[in-house]
């Protein structure tokens, strides 16, 4: 049954152990009966002119094509011994080099017969340079293989069955700019997708994966996974009411009271939590760090409303607020909080 509520950790020793099950379920599958299915290759998209995406095998062809035009320069050269080489019997070599020309990436020999004889463009040469240049990128690599994987768990197995992601590999999405995905890109992927309730493990034998209807969702939407996980959330509402107070968010909760003796003014403070909770999804941050930014936030927020605020804490806290808004880069937004912390910090100097 699917495992819940587990944490990063769990889930990143899962998705390890599983790729390391993968990995030799594949290999023996590799040694009984060779699958030509995994020389497949699926570009990816920008990796050609125009920023539109080649499909299929013509990445790899692509990169095939440079090497044999190392070998044999200025001649034109049979797509026809790709296809056999790969063994795609279902492939016709003529619509892989027309594709190809369709983006100015290859020069067709016109002749007489099928136009199977092609010759890389400049376009062609710069589109195998951007190719090799995307297989260093690994963000890119990586999301790649968490969008092709949700997007076959969806196209095969949509009804949240379980699936063995061994698979997965056997397939065009499980190559990215030429090249196959390597297993620590898949554990990656896997952890994410689990990690962002986008796929359930399953504790079966050997071990399986289902989408969950999070993911299904996100499939559906069209867009990446990256897309669904960063989309904007609402920032945590502070719901304080401060007369006179400039800035600080107005909620539901009734007036609070503060008793202070020691003749502070704890209003800087309490916009602070306030602004970070209105800002905090637009910052550029990882998860973790905006939660815990948010979590730092509401216990200023909490803090700045007592009764009594202690001036140790709210100065620990704000600290805290400023330099995680530091490290969210220079964006306006974190600038903005910064300076507010500044100025709550010197005041409490005074």
């Amino acid at each position: 049954m699917a495992r819940s509520g587990i944490n990063k950790r769990e889930i990143d020793k899962w998705a390890k152990d599983l790729v390391r099950e993968t990995n030799k379920s594949l290999e023996r599958a590799q040694r009984r009966n060779p699958p030509r299915v995994s020389a497949q290759i699926e570009a990816t998209a920008g990796a050609v002119p125009g920023g539109e995406a080649t499909s299929g095998y013509l990445a790899r062809l692509l990169l095939w094509l440079d090497g044999r035009a190392k070998q044999t320069p200025s001649r034109y050269i049979n797509v026809a011994a790709f296809a056999e080489e790969l063994r795609l019997e279902d492939e016709d070599p003529a619509i892989l080099a027309l594709q190809l020309d369709q983006h100015d990436l290859v020069q067709i020999l016109r002749t007489m017969e099928p136009g199977t004889q092609v010759r890389l463009t400049d376009a062609g040469r710069v589109a195998v340079r951007q190719l090799k240049d995307l297989q260093k990128d690994r963000a890119a690599r990586i999301r790649h293989t968490m969008d092709a994987l949700l997007r076959w768990l969806f196209d095969t197995a949509s009804d949240q069955k379980p699936v063995n992601p061994t698979l997965f590999l056997a397939t065009p999405g499980s190559y990215f700019a030429g090249t196959e995905i390597s297993g620590t890109d898949l554990h990656q992927a896997l952890a994410f997708l689990a990690e962002h309730d986008l796929i359930d493990h399953i504790d079966t034998d050997p071990a399986t994966v289902a989408i969950t209807p999070q993911g299904i969702s996100c499939a559906l939407a069209g867009g990446s996974v990256q897309d669904r996980v960063n989309q904007p959330r609402p920032g945590t509402t502070y719901n304080n009411f401060m007369p006179n107070a400039k800035g600080v968010i107005i909620g539901e909760q009734q007036h609070f009271t503060q008793n202070n003796t020691e003749g502070m003014d704890p209003t800087l403070f309490a916009q602070l939590a306030g602004y970070v909770g209105q800002v905090s999804s637009t910052l550029d941050m990882p998860e973790a760090d905006r939660v815990e930014l948010e979590r730092v936030a509401q216990d200023l927020h909490d803090e700045a409303t007592s009764a009594n605020p202690e001036p140790g804490r709210l100065r620990q806290l704000a600290t805290q607020v400023k330099e995680k808004l530091v490290e969210a880069g220079t964006t306006i937004a974190a600038t903005m909080g910064v300076q507010m912390a500044e100025q709550a910090l010197a005041a409490l100097m005074q």
